[in-house]
């Protein structure tokens, strides 16, 4: 059921809301999408989703697959994506600093921004010395509450702004929650003693990460390894080319900021 109408908030930017929520539903291995399965991960009623999924289509951003009566997104969406990497001086600075330490240390190098409850990748550089479990992406989602990324982020949050999150993760956790929140509590403090947070969310692979604060934006910035050395001997090794990274990439875009 969909929730009451905010006041101050016209029919328009409903509509437009809801037709995002519509394109958030598409995730990496959901090719296509039917009106049923947008519904219910929209959390919008049937009816509503197929109005606006016809409004999508015509707008260019989703296309109907005739063959299996589903939705899939249109090439436009990925034209908007390339703007935004193309269009981002973060990016730009950052990347080739993060790809010359991956190649130094022979390490995984990665840059990813809050959404909601997830962390999104913006850059991903991969020269592990093994192969990595799974292959990272720009653009793919990562979960919050389980990795360095998200804990680091988590870590520069206040109070009120912290609440909601941790009240997400308890629901999708359930009876793991408990030692999660531990966890996500000693990365905090890790962060504020020693600027960085270390997870090792999957087997044989050990991640570092730190806060990265540019202006009023907060990324958090990550290297890692596959290795099945401990994780406290692994993130201390880790944790200096980190820093300086993240030192140099904030100097960069300060030197841009007040270049003449």
């Amino acid at each position: 059921m969909e929730g009451p109408r905010k006041p101050g908030r016209s029919p328009n930017n409903r509509s437009l809301e809801r037709g995002i929520e519509i394109l958030r539903a598409f995730r990496q291995g959901s090719a296509t999408l039917g009106n049923a399965e947008l519904a219910e991960r929209s959390g919008l009623s049937k009816s509503t989703v197929s109005r606006l999924t016809q409004t999508l289509v015509r707008s260019g951003v989703l296309q109907f697959d005739d063959t299996s009566r589903a939705y899939r997104l249109a090439p436009a969406v990925l034209s908007l994506a390339h703007a935004m990497r193309t269009g981002s001086r973060v990016l730009q600075l950052a990347a080739p600093r993060m790809r010359a330490l991956a190649e130094t240390h022979r390490i995984n190098v990665g840059l990813a921004a809050p959404d909601r409850d997830e962390m999104v990748y913006l850059e991903s550089i991969r020269y592990a010395r093994r192969a990595a479990l799974r292959h990272v992406v720009s653009g793919q989602r990562v979960p919050m509450e389980l990795t360095s990324l998200g804990r680091a982020y988590l870590a520069t949050l206040n109070e009120a702004e912290l609440k909601p999150l941790l009240e997400a993760f308890k629901r999708r956790r359930g009876r793991n929650w408990p030692a999660l929140a531990r966890e996500i509590g000693e990365a905090g403090n890790s962060v504020r003693l020693r600027s960085y947070c270390a997870a090792a969310w999957q087997p044989e692979v050990v991640a570092v990460a730190t806060p990265l604060r540019i202006g009023h934006d907060v990324y958090a910035l990550n290297v890692s390894t596959s290795t099945s050395e401990p994780l406290a001997s692994t993130a201390k090794s880790l944790a200096a080319p980190l820093l300086s990274l993240a030192a140099d990439i904030r100097a960069a875009v300060e030197d841009y900021a007040f270049a003449p």
